[in-house]
């Protein structure tokens, strides 16, 4: 499975509203399952090589939103990768599917210490928003690091029976490059490719901004 769609890279780059680093090299999503709960996504930033992610976040100036048609949630999950128990997957095993935002892990195992502050997730039926917060690592967090040139910062699953075109986001990052130097990109759109070509950057930042 893991069909790989890029959202902010390449062609797409281009129309990406904001302002972005040398260390950051725009998102990307993996098809990650097909399930009876809907097509599951991964959402990852795509950093150089030794830069790493602290924080995803939502500004007076740039609200943070990130969604999609009809999220599956699941009763024994939650809205962060650390509500996620690994354990639990044998005897529920929908919950692998469940939608969530992390920094870098995808369950509670590993020392996963992702937290948040100030971040809406009370219509996380189809999208989480903020504009007054994060959810975030320190700089001497492990799990902040890229892998393979990423690093995940969420997981979304369709129950709607969407496509990936049903994803949307306009989200801000902090990290550091690999010299240890802060970096930073806001008002960075999460788009398909095809939702690009067929509605243009003006229907596109119409649809996003209404949802403010």
């Amino acid at each position: 499975m893991n069909r790989m769609i890029s959202v902010g890279s390449g062609v797409g780059m281009l129309l990406l509203a904001g302002t972005a680093s040398a260390a950051y090299q725009g998102m990307s999503a993996d098809l990650h399952a097909q399930s009876a709960y809907g097509d599951t996504y991964r959402i990852y930033v795509d950093l150089d090589a030794g830069a790493r992610l602290d924080a995803v976040f939502g500004s007076a100036d740039n609200p943070l939103h990130l969604g999609g048609a009809a999220l599956y949630q699941n009763a024994f999950g939650g809205n962060m990768s650390t509500n996620i128990n690994p354990l639990l997957y044998g005897a529920f095993p929908s919950l692998i599917h469940d939608s969530w935002v992390t920094i870098g892990l995808a369950d509670s195992d590993g020392g996963n210490v992702v937290a948040q502050q100030g971040v809406d997730f009370s219509a996380f039926g189809d999208e989480v928003t903020t504009s007054n917060g994060s959810w975030y690592v320190t700089p001497d967090d492990a799990q902040g690091a890229e892998n393979g040139g990423r690093v995940l910062i969420a997981q979304l699953t369709l129950s709607g029976g969407g496509s990936d075109s049903d994803l949307y986001g306009s989200l801000n990052f902090q990290g550091k490059d690999a010299d240890g130097n802060t970096w930073s990109a806001n008002d960075q759109w999460l788009p398909a490719p095809g939702a690009l070509a067929l509605l243009g950057l003006a229907g596109i930042a119409g649809r996003r901004r209404r949802r403010a």
